[in-house]
């Protein structure tokens, strides 16, 4: 079955930002992530293709190999993800190797591993949490060391690995195809550059072993929903003496029931009487920080004004400083009134009523009114 294109699998355009690029992928990547659709293999499968297409499209020199070659620029079983090696620095100046490479009479580095696979996880965290940073627990399904071999992958720890002997430790072995040398990784260590003569018989040479790691990740108080973050070193082991890779977390950020949040400044509505409204009035309302605060709302005040509040707002990422909090007023009807409060509303209807018609303004408006009805107009 034919790949889907990666910029469709996005959903952007081809010559798309890099920025619009991350925006994209952070959106489907929580919409499909396989915590938030238990059990269900098509999100699955959606979520490794997003994966997929955002680990070359983020990349400047993959994404240039992508939009000349199309797929065949991964296809063959080289480094990442495919036949042409983009790892350590080398970019498209490998697949001129790749391709030219004996021409010229140069060779590029090989390709051993250079670290373990890196690990993605997802935490999840309330509004409050968000700003005032929280620590959070998470468990991670990962390969980690060996103990049995202490990551060595040999039954000998005196004597590990030792140099492949198809590639010579390149990682990497050439081949021709027709009039083309391509380099595809090394089919007896497999890419590694070191083979085990004699394997663990707990991990069978691997030197790592599927486990599940419990620990604490800090996240920083300020976090937007889809902040990345990035520990390094916690991610797979490598084994055989390769580090481990990285552990990226993705955090998720609930909706507030009270605040809502744009940046660094937060919105708070506000429900008044109004009577509240017509006299004006000091009320509390509550900040993000857990603490209340005291606002005098002006007579007079209509349904959706604004009030700013400085330094009340969100924490920002990696700052002492904090965004402001707008309260909005929201006017309420009351829709249970009581035989007094009725009387007074009448009496409050009518004096309101005389004064408007009293007045030279409301006159020609109740006058034009009262023409258009008895057809002078």
């Amino acid at each position: 079955m034919a790949k889907q294109d990666y910029y469709a699998t996005l959903e952007v355009a081809r010559d798309a930002p890099a920025e619009a690029l991350k925006k994209a992928y952070r959106k489907l990547a929580m919409k499909f992530h396989p915590d938030r659709n238990p059990g269900d293999k098509a999100a699955e499968g959606k979520f490794k293709e997003l994966n997929e297409a955002y680990d070359v499209l983020k990349d400047d020199q993959k994404r240039a190999a992508y939009d000349r070659f199309g797929h065949a620029a991964f296809e063959g079983g080289g480094g990442a993800p495919g036949g042409f090696d983009f790892g350590g620095g080398g970019g498209l100046g490998d697949i001129f190797d790749q391709v030219f490479g004996d021409m010229m009479g140069g060779r590029r580095g090989g390709g051993r591993q250079r670290s373990g696979s890196d690990v993605r996880a997802q935490v999840e965290l309330s509004l409050v949490e968000a700003f005032t940073g929280a620590k959070v627990p998470l468990r991670v399904p990962s390969r980690v060391q060996c103990e049995a071999c202490a990551g060595s992958g040999s039954e000998s720890r005196d004597r590990a690995a030792e140099t492949c002997p198809t590639c010579q430790g390149a990682g990497k072995v050439r081949a021709q195809q027709g009039f083309f040398l391509v380099e595809r990784a090394c089919p007896t260590c497999g890419g590694a550059g070191r083979v085990v003569r004699n394997p663990c018989k707990v991990c069978h040479g691997a030197g790592t072993v599927q486990r599940e790691r419990s620990l604490n990740v800090q996240v920083p108080a300020g976090v937007e929903d889809g902040t990345r973050i990035r520990l390094a070193g916690e991610g797979e082991a490598g084994g055989a003496g390769v580090p481990p890779g990285d552990l990226y977390v993705h955090v998720g950020v609930r909706a507030h029931d009270i605040f809502q949040r744009d940046g660094a400044n937060i919105y708070c509505r506000v429900p008044m009487r109004m009577s509240q409204a017509a006299l004006g009035a000091e009320v509390e309302v509550p900040v993000i920080d857990g603490s209340r605060t005291r606002v005098k709302i002006p007579p007079g005040t209509q349904t959706g004004e604004q009030f700013r509040l400085r330094g009340k707002g969100f924490s920002v990422l990696r700052s002492a400083a904090r965004g402001d909090m707008y309260i909005q007023v929201a006017v309420e009807t009351p829709q249970h009134l009581s035989r007094r409060q009725r009387e007074l509303m009448e009496e409050f209807e009518a004096e309101a009523d005389s004064h408007a018609k009293g007045s030279p303004e409301s006159e020609g408006f109740f006058g034009k009114v009262r023409d258009f009805f008895d057809g002078k107009v």
